[in-house]
């Protein structure tokens, strides 16, 4: 049995991260506090390392009614976006490593992505189906400008013809242009940005090493103008941060070319929950009550609800309130409530004969 060590602290904030420390992890038994001679004002935010992930499928299932899709690809482990609010934080914690700066500074990389998608698409048991990429973490975080990962996973997708949802907040998107337009030939793509504020002051708070929203809104300009298929993600919202501002999100969206919309309210599983009352002392103390209140008040009193069912809308008059503005904010910008259809009916495997398309 290993022994992972964390260390804890009341480290203050570093440029360009999200988290300011590493919590303990809670599957592992040993923990490094830190020397009372310890000076705070020495810490410097980690640079990121990347670790090489070793999985032997790339293909992840979900069974939730929560979701709306079965299927999903991460070819990241960790997101160097580094958002507060992450609800993908706790998943480091399986690896060992810690939910705070780990999560944000040490990226599990899957090289062989591609590879083993041709080979999972191969495979008879391979049901044809919408695919999503970050269902987890970001597929166009920073590295991925330099692993170029997603884009490998797409071109076997194009190949395949099996249609692929992206969910992402990163302008990098805009770089596979190209090949979104060829998926779109075939009713294979759909599109959403997340842009959570329009605040460009708030955002290298928040999410530390995301695009500003201007550009998320470009990107979405980008996408539109080519005949991509793009939407918006206004997540999370975050009650007493940023759930005011919906309605301009929506707005600018589809003023950028979105076609489609979602919400999400915020919600801080395990060890999310204290990394993120921790960044509201340090960033907004004087509304940390009030914002960690709406929390609780759409959480059946706490600061998450892991039930299905209710963990992705929230529950309570304020959880209906958002619900109703977001219905209001859409209608008004002109969005009807259709998304794009994505059909599997094109899909061929991999190495099979190159059929013509019934376009």
């Amino acid at each position: 049995m290993r022994y992972a060590v964390h260390v804890n602290s009341d480290a203050q904030i570093l440029k360009g991260r999200g988290a300011s420390h590493n919590p303990t992890n809670r599957f592992e038994r040993i923990s490094l506090e830190r020397d009372v001679d310890w000076n705070p004002e020495e810490d410097v935010a980690p640079g990121t390392q990347l670790f090489r992930d070793t999985t032997q499928a790339i293909i992840n299932y979900n069974d939730s009614p929560d979701i709306g899709f079965d299927a999903s690809i991460n070819p990241y482990r960790g997101c160097e976006h580094g958002c507060i609010y992450c609800f993908a934080r706790p998943t480091h914690e399986y690896l060992g490593f810690s939910a705070g700066l780990d999560f944000e500074s040490r990226i599990m990389v899957k090289e062989n992505a591609a590879a083993l998608l041709r080979k999972e698409l191969a495979s008879k048991s391979w049901k044809p189906q919408v695919v999503v990429m970050s269902g987890v973490t970001d597929c166009y975080q920073p590295i991925e400008r330099k692993m170029r990962l997603t884009r490998q996973c797409l071109e076997v997708l194009l190949e395949c013809r099996n249609p692929v949802c992206i969910i992402t907040k990163n302008f990098l998107v805009t770089r596979d242009i190209d090949l979104f337009r060829e998926f779109a030939k075939f009713e294979g793509v759909a599109i959403n940005l997340s842009i959570t504020t329009l605040d460009p002051s708030l955002t290298p708070k928040l999410e530390p090493r995301a695009p500003l929203p201007n550009q998320r809104l470009a990107a979405v300009k980008m996408l539109a103008d080519a005949g991509i298929p793009v939407g918006v993600m206004v997540a999370p919202m975050i009650p007493g941060l940023t759930d005011h501002e919906m309605p301009a999100i929506v707005a600018a969206s589809v003023q950028a070319g979105a076609k489609f919309a979602g919400y999400t309210p915020v919600r801080l599983p395990y060890g999310v929950a204290p990394l993120f009352e921790k960044w509201l002392e340090q960033h907004f103390p004087d509304r940390k009550e009030k914002v960690l209140n709406g929390i609780r008040s759409m959480r059946e009193g706490k600061l998450n609800d892991p039930n299905w069912g209710s963990r992705m809308r929230g529950a309570g008059p304020l959880a209906a309130q958002m619900s109703k503005i977001f219905e209001i904010a859409c209608r008004k910008a002109g969005l009807d409530g259709r998304r794009p259809t994505l059909s599997p009916k094109h899909f061929r495997r991999p190495g099979g004969p190159q059929l013509a398309l019934d376009i």
